[in-house]
């Protein structure tokens, strides 16, 4: 591996973030799928919660949408809701799912300082009433147009982009994230996995 090539993980790995996460459920269309991977990594988010509780289970989301994304997070995949809520209360303080309704806050008043996992339904019904049962409560991306909703992968990109907006001004971003156990076991996976990858693909 290159000085160049080691530094550039370094500095990728250094700015992961373990107090955000993204959970979808039940999206069908795998480009959303790996449209919503590529954006994670883009602002930092290494663990994805994946619910698929309605077949067809689809285990690989597209590739040229993800443009690779995938194969550097980490993707916990669940065909079972509950199960997928206890493993989510281990690590997040906080799980809000997008829905409007009367007692949703703005995207805007959620404070990402915090550990906040978002949860984004399919494409056709949002997220279900069970899934939103077992929540801490609803967020909504105020819009102003006759419209009311946004594609599942843009709803998910301006909303970690509003995450990322304060985690900078937290300075997150300027100290490790992980703990240290998950970030030298993803050193040593990235170090092996990019060995076998073109220059272009990092």
């Amino acid at each position: 591996m290159t000085p160049e090539r080691k530094e550039r993980l370094l500095s990728v790995l250094n700015k992961r973030q373990a107090n955000l996460t993204v959970v979808l459920e039940d999206v069908q269309d795998p480009h959303n799928v790996a449209a919503v991977m590529r954006t994670c990594d883009a602002v930092g988010i290494q663990d994805i919660y994946i619910i698929t509780s309605k077949p067809p289970r689809i285990k690989n989301w597209g590739h040229r949408s993800s443009s690779s994304a995938k194969q550097w997070l980490t993707i916990h995949d669940f065909d079972n809701a509950a199960d997928c809520f206890k493993e989510l209360r281990k690590h997040y303080d906080k799980i809000l799912t997008t829905h409007l309704s009367a007692d949703a806050v703005s995207l805007y008043d959620i404070d990402f300082s915090g550990s906040v996992a978002l949860v984004f339904g399919n494409e056709q019904n949002g997220v279900s009433d069970h899934v939103r049962s077992m929540a801490d409560g609803n967020f909504i991306i105020p819009q102003m147009g006759i419209i009311r909703s946004l594609n599942i992968s843009v709803a998910c990109a301006v909303s970690i982009y509003e995450a990322m907006r304060q985690k900078t001004l937290a300075g997150h971003y300027q100290q490790q994230g992980l703990p240290d156990a998950q970030y030298n076991t993803l050193l040593t996976e990235w170090g092996f996995k990019a060995e076998d990858l073109q220059e272009d693909e990092i």
